[in-house]
């Protein structure tokens, strides 16, 4: 098992590099942890799970317009509350 960590995520050619290196005494299960953990603050599994499956062009503009009036929601909410 190749896990290293760098403390950050690269990215060239549509691939992901996650490395985790071992610190002191720390055991797998905490760099297993640590390794998820950073995988999910970085949306890897968000990407993974939307590209399992086939989204029409149509879909991918209407959820991006959904994404696009909640965020406008939530900044007029800010700026009224």
């Amino acid at each position: 098992m190749l896990i290293r960590f760098r403390g950050h995520l690269s990215r060239f050619s549509g691939r992901c590099i996650i490395r985790i290196r071992k610190r002191g005494n720390e055991s797998i299960e905490q760099m297993l942890k640590r390794f998820k953990k950073l995988c999910q603050r970085e949306g890897l599994i968000r990407d993974m799970k939307r590209c399992s499956y086939y989204e029409k062009p149509s879909e991918r503009r209407r959820r991006a317009l959904r994404k696009a009036r909640r965020r406008q929601q939530q900044a007029n909410e800010a700026l009224a509350g």
